[in-house]
């Protein structure tokens, strides 16, 4: 990479690039480093996985480049905060576990002086995602709902105001919405983020089997003709 970066014998795109330039490609690898985990398909991950290392590595060049830091000290960091997070491996505490884990990052966001419940939850996170973690960490300090039931009544309520919304509120109420569902699932310990890709999985699946079943006809049979086709093959996919 830093070959690929030298501005005089290096590749004119790599040298272009910067963080910003950069990011949705590195996010773009993450999800297809999923999307192998979710095929079972390894040949498939270690590509993938190299893919997204090559990520770090460009974004350690970029700043390198800036005199900022470099790859070893990426490394360096990451296996100091995996040290300093599980004392009781790596320390002399006795126990340790998933909260002893989430009490050392809450004392770190506050020596970075993060104060906020809500702060270094990352924007560029999936937007379910995020959502879950800002849910997760409100419930830490007791803004949740005592149960279910009232996650899933806060449904109604958002399916209500989209209801009654005007076009120029009407999105932000679907978000609502959209937060709502994420809390309800979260609630029953489900990861929305990783729901949905089943879903869409799922989706993806039965529509594939219905254009096989109908053939090169299937874009000009009726709706009704195409909820039957899909009816016939939810039952065969169970």
């Amino acid at each position: 990479m830093k070959r690929l970066r030298d501005p005089q014998t290096g590749c004119e795109w790599d040298v272009a690039q910067s963080f910003g330039s950069i990011a949705p490609y590195t996010i773009e690898e993450a999800h297809e480093v999923a999307d192998a985990i979710a095929r079972g398909d390894m040949a498939d991950l270690k590509d993938e996985l190299g893919d997204l290392l090559l990520q770090v590595v460009f974004h350690a060049q970029i700043a390198a480049d800036l005199g900022h830091f470099s790859f070893p000290d990426v490394v360096t960091a990451i296996s100091d905060k995996m040290e300093r997070r599980h004392p009781h491996i790596f320390g002399d505490v006795a126990e340790g576990g998933h909260h002893l884990w989430e009490q050392i990052k809450a004392e770190e966001r506050r020596a970075k002086a993060a104060s906020g419940t809500l702060d270094g939850v990352a924007l560029g996170l999936p937007a379910l995602m995020r959502a879950e973690k800002l849910q997760n960490r409100a419930a830490r300090v007791g803004f949740d709902w005592p149960d279910p039931q009232g996650a899933r009544a806060k449904i109604d309520e958002e399916l209500q105001e989209i209801a009654e919304a005007t076009p120029e509120t009407l999105e932000e109420e679907f978000g609502d919405l959209l937060f709502a569902v994420v809390n309800w699932a979260r609630h029953h310990g489900i990861d929305a983020e990783v729901g949905l890709r089943k879903g869409n999985l799922k989706f993806e699946r039965r529509f594939r089997a219905m254009e096989q079943e109908a053939g090169e006809g299937f874009a000009a049979l009726d709706l009704e003709a195409k909820e039957a086709l899909w009816q016939k093959v939810k039952r065969r996919d169970g």
